[in-house]
């Protein structure tokens, strides 16, 4: 069997996700707290930094002509209209700081997919890179959609169930049941280490 090339994506691990004071804060900023998602992340971006696995890192920004935002749901529309909150060079955009210094690579995009409108599935394929193990907030958003993306682009695609979240646990569950079903499966972090 032949050896597999993994990396790490690291889903939208920025202030305006992750942090109370963030775009999404109200939504995402308490839950992301409670469930310790970040620090679990943290552990496992770098021990496969450690390991020599890349791990790179998304991060939904709208550069000034919008890039290649659409405006076809709430969530984008949203978006757009707070757009200066989303500038690459906007606090919001940000890593968060505790993901500092563990980035292979930070690509932007303005889809919901980490792969779509940047160039990075072709990138991560030049690299040979076939299997992808994916963290990030939030699970039933750009998580399951990077997740199913990734797969149907032909990708071994693992999201490490312990380093994604939810705004509620119902959701959260209901979208890594539908994950095991459109992926190579869900993975605890020690599990996708090994």
């Amino acid at each position: 069997m032949a050896e597999r090339s993994r990396a790490v994506l690291a889903l939208h691990w920025q202030v305006n996700v992750i942090s109370p004071d963030g775009f999404f804060g109200g939504l995402l900023g308490e839950p992301v707290a409670r469930s310790g998602v970040v620090g679990r992340a943290v552990r496992f971006h770098r021990a496969a930094r450690e390991a020599g696995v890349p791990v790179v890192f998304t991060r939904f920004t709208v550069p000034e002509g919008e890039g290649q935002l659409v405006r076809n749901t709430g969530f984008m529309r949203a978006v757009g209209e707070a757009q200066e909150a989303f500038r690459p060079g906007a606090p919001g955009a940000q890593l968060i700081p505790e993901m500092a210094g563990l980035a292979s690579a930070v690509v932007d995009n303005q889809k919901l997919s980490g792969l779509a409108g940047n160039g990075l599935a072709e990138s991560l394929r030049a690299q040979g890179v076939d299997t992808l193990l994916i963290t990030g907030v939030a699970t039933n958003l750009t998580v399951e959609q990077t997740a199913r993306h990734a797969t149907d682009l032909g990708f071994t695609v693992h999201v490490v169930s312990d380093c994604v979240t939810a705004a509620d646990e119902t959701t959260h569950a209901a979208s890594l049941a539908n994950l095991e079903l459109t992926t190579a499966g869900c993975v605890a972090a020690p599990e996708a280490l090994r």
